[in-house]
């Protein structure tokens, strides 16, 4: 089974997540990364002078967080299985995001950047509509917030249920892929415009209605 990677850090290594506003009681935005936190292309993001986030996205993730959210990226990033660059090219990408982010909100800090670096011929379980990336950032936030000192034993598929409460978890993106991952995990999913992202639907995160 081809698995996710995690920024910067092996995929079950133990996590040290940065402090909430407020009380977290389990919920996670899991949230794609090109049309959702910043402006996607068809020919990728492939540097960070490409990385153009979406006016107040910011303030957007800042205010899931002090609604009790924790964050977790979720981002198909062929580019790495199709040999157009590498890991470090990524993680240099997601270093400026994160630095970006908390240039606009204090508290939008990503507490979690999940990625699958594989071309779609690959059938990997980590890359969306497959659910793995959503399976393992329930489990490493979960586990980060009990035992943050130990490594972290991970399952996937049929090998794990997920036993937690994700009803007011939700998977905001904006392809069919990212409804597909979120069907097939069992969390709700928003889909957003790609040109209006994240801050275009924030509030159907708070209001199911």
């Amino acid at each position: 089974m081809l698995l996710p990677f995690r920024h910067r850090s092996k995929l079950n290594s133990k996590i040290i997540l940065p402090p909430l506003p407020t009380l977290w009681m389990g919920n996670i935005a899991y949230l794609d990364r090109d049309g959702v936190i910043n402006y996607g292309s068809e020919n990728y993001i492939n540097s960070v002078e490409e990385l153009v986030l979406f006016p107040k996205i910011g303030e957007s993730i800042g205010k899931l967080r002090r609604e009790g959210f924790r964050i977790c990226v979720v981002t198909n990033q062929s580019p790495i299985g199709r040999e157009l660059w590498g890991h470090e090219n990524l993680a240099e990408i997601h270093d400026h995001l994160s630095e970006l982010l908390l240039e606009q909100d204090s508290d939008a800090f990503l507490d979690l950047i999940l990625y699958s670096p594989y071309a779609p011929w690959e059938g990997s379980w980590a890359r969306k509509p497959n659910p793995g990336m959503l399976e393992a950032g329930r489990q490493i936030l979960q586990k980060g917030s009990t035992n943050p000192e130990r490594e972290i034993s991970l399952f996937f598929g049929h090998n794990w249920i997920n036993e937690f409460d994700e009803s007011k978890s939700v998977m905001v993106g904006d392809r069919d892929v990212d409804m597909e991952a979120a069907r097939k995990f069992g969390v709700r999913g928003i889909k957003c415009s790609p040109e209006e992202g994240l801050p275009g639907v924030l509030n159907q995160i708070f209001n199911r209605g």
